[in-house]
């Protein structure tokens, strides 16, 4: 189904056509007058030195041409050279009966779908979440929801660090205060404990007591490294400890992730591609790319244009041992040998920029992808508090990820039992599918590059650019339904109105039809709802969650003028107001597909 300014923009081009000058001067545009037009048209503008003609004189012929076409109900001319525009109603009608029809409100999909791996999370294993992998993990989510909604083959990948010091410093720490364990018994020759010798809570203890003292001891740095190295030899001891610190954090990663709403397909870490780093670092050396520089193995990767210093990528250092460069070329290899991708996104702090910029130099220049893989960047802002410093707890450490949910969880529930009666259950389950919509919609509707200032207070709030206001709207409409429906079709109704999908065979959807916008507010809510497809294909192409956002908040803002200016529940005209409850079934449906994409839900009730 093409876009909504497309077909309008074809029916201008023909226009100009006829009227003797060229089609692609018919382009269209969203109005910047809203108080003259809904849409304008600027070609004469750019026409007039190319016809050596007064740009009036231009649009006037235009005009003339479109006395009576269907596609508008208003076409005027006005100095110096502008067509201010104003579509026909049941175009607009007509346009949306199509999305409504179709399974994705009309968005076209590929001929080719591209296979795409998004690399976001990067936690390191036995280090609790913290605020800092907030935005990697809803903004990658969203990104992966709206590659798969835009008919691509996606999968996302969590990329673990789950092989460096931290394991050897972890072994380490648990060797001197459990020395008795197998795991550190040279002649142990009997089976490994199944279950873990520490919780999830030890093991968070238990690494940062261990940094710490790697920091003052030389010697304790030492056994850590030592251990590390024995882990990465294949020492059986190493290796079955290392599973128990993998299972215990996994599942923890896996339930705080869940917390929200974020899920992997791959769970994946620096570890699954150890074995492909020497063959990887030979051909390098073989094919004449690598190099030695400084004792260290490097890859330049300078071109002629640029104009920044980039320095060689470095694949091993001076004693051998690889670095997160090798690791993430390494990991591309083994992407492209067991799936193909077109495109590879990766979630990161802007800080990584140039870390980057060298490694997806060095695997091109070394034909580790086809020329054509696409390898994007998305380098996002910091998250900071209302000082406009990195986001701290009140101590001034960096706050768990789960304590600062919780945080959220709890004024949310404190704002619903405030406002209105509610079972302590449901409050609590509304609570939390409401503040995650706070959280992520407060970072999402953010270009994700720019930092931004996360306040709870306004994130939380139900006015204005939040979360929460988009999720009343939505409950809004639903509670506008179900009267509706006890009121046309008894208290039964269908038993379907808090879930009418375009699937049910016999759902409210089905029994009402659209109608052309009786009112200005009416048509402005239609007018936002075609929208959809253009703005999703620019999100999709742009990889640009923050464009949902701002496209779900005008069109909840329409819908909630439209509502204040019309009675809907009271209107006597059955078949007008038949008409209404079709667009909000339309409006309820494209705002919850919306917000599936950036990765929350809508309650019921609030």
């Amino acid at each position: 189904m093409k876009k909504f300014l497309e077909l309008i923009s074809e029916e201008m081009g023909k226009a100009f056509a006829e009227a003797g000058y060229q089609a692609d001067l018919g382009k269209v545009t969203i109005s910047n007058r809203p108080d003259l037009c809904e849409y304008q048209c600027n070609g004469a503008m750019a026409g007039a030195k190319q016809y050596h003609k007064a740009p009036i004189m231009i649009a006037n012929d235009v005009a003339e041409k479109l006395e009576g076409n269907a596609v508008f109900s208003e076409v005027s001319a006005v100095a110096p050279g502008f067509l201010n525009l104003k579509v026909a109603e049941k175009f607009v009608k007509e346009y949306l009966q199509g999305m409504r029809a179709d399974e994705k409100f009309g968005l076209e999909m590929p001929r080719k779908p591209q296979m795409i791996i998004v690399d976001y999370g990067g936690p390191n294993i036995a280090k609790p979440l913290h605020v800092g992998h907030l935005r990697s993990a809803i903004i990658g989510e969203s990104i992966k929801r709206i590659c798969r909604y835009a008919g691509h083959k996606v999968l996302g990948d969590i990329h673990l660090g789950d092989w460096g010091l931290q394991m050897g410093l972890i072994a380490t720490e648990l060797k001197k205060r459990h020395p008795e364990l197998p795991y550190f018994d040279e002649n142990w020759q009997g089976e490994y404990p199944q279950e873990a010798p520490f919780t999830i809570s030890e093991l968070e203890e238990i690494y940062p007591a261990a940094s710490a003292k790697s920091k003052e001891d030389a010697d304790y740095k030492a056994e850590a490294m030592e251990a590390t190295f024995q882990l990465q030899s294949g020492v059986p001891g190493m290796r079955a400890l290392w599973k128990h610190i993998m299972e215990v954090s996994v599942t923890d990663l896996k339930k705080n992730y869940a917390a929200l709403n974020v899920e992997f397909d791959l769970w994946k870490g620096e570890s699954d591609v150890q074995d492909i780093i020497p063959g990887m670092v030979e051909k390098m050396k073989k094919d004449g790319y690598a190099h030695e520089s400084d004792g260290a193995l490097v890859v330049d990767v300078k071109e002629e244009t640029d104009t920044k210093e980039i320095p060689p990528c470095m694949i091993l250092k001076s004693d051998g041992a690889s670095l997160y460069n090798t690791t993430d070329l390494a990991t591309i290899v083994d992407r492209m040998d067991k799936y193909r991708p077109d495109k590879l996104i990766y979630m990161t702090d802007k800080r990584q920029d140039l870390y980057f910029e060298q490694v997806f130099r060095c695997a091109r220049k070394t034909g580790l992808v086809e020329p054509e893989t696409q390898l994007i960047h998305i380098g996002f802002g910091t998250m900071n508090g209302k000082d406009g410093k990195p986001f701290k707890t009140r101590e001034g450490g960096v706050m768990r990820l789960e304590n600062l949910i919780r945080e959220i969880n709890e004024e949310m529930y404190r704002k619903i039992t405030d406002n209105r009666e509610m079972e302590e259950e449901e409050a609590k389950e509304t609570s939390r599918i409401v503040s995650l919509s706070a959280v992520k919609y407060g970072d999402l509707s953010n270009q994700a590059s720019k930092d931004y200032i996360f306040d709870i207070d306004r994130f939380t709030s139900f006015e204005g650019d939040t979360g929460p206001y988009i999720l009343y709207t939505i409950v809004r409409i639903k509670s506008i339904l179900k009267k509706y429906e006890e009121q046309t079709y008894g208290e039964s109704g269908s038993g379907q109105t808090e879930n009418v999908t375009k699937s049910n065979n016999d759902s409210l959807a089905e029994r009402t039809s659209l109608r052309e916008a009786a009112s200005e507010s009416e048509k402005a809510l239609m007018l936002e709802i075609a929208k959809f497809n253009a703005m999703l294909e620019a999100a999709y192409e742009e990889v640009a969650p923050h464009k949902i956002c701002a496209y779900i908040y005008d069109l909840a803002n329409a819908f909630n003028h439209f509502y204040h200016e019309t009675k809907i529940l009271t209107e006597e005209d059955k078949e007008k107001q038949s008409g209404w409850i079709a667009l909000l079934i339309l409006t309820r449906d494209v705002l919850e597909v919306c917000i599936d994409l950036l990765g929350f839900s809508a309650p019921d009730r609030m």
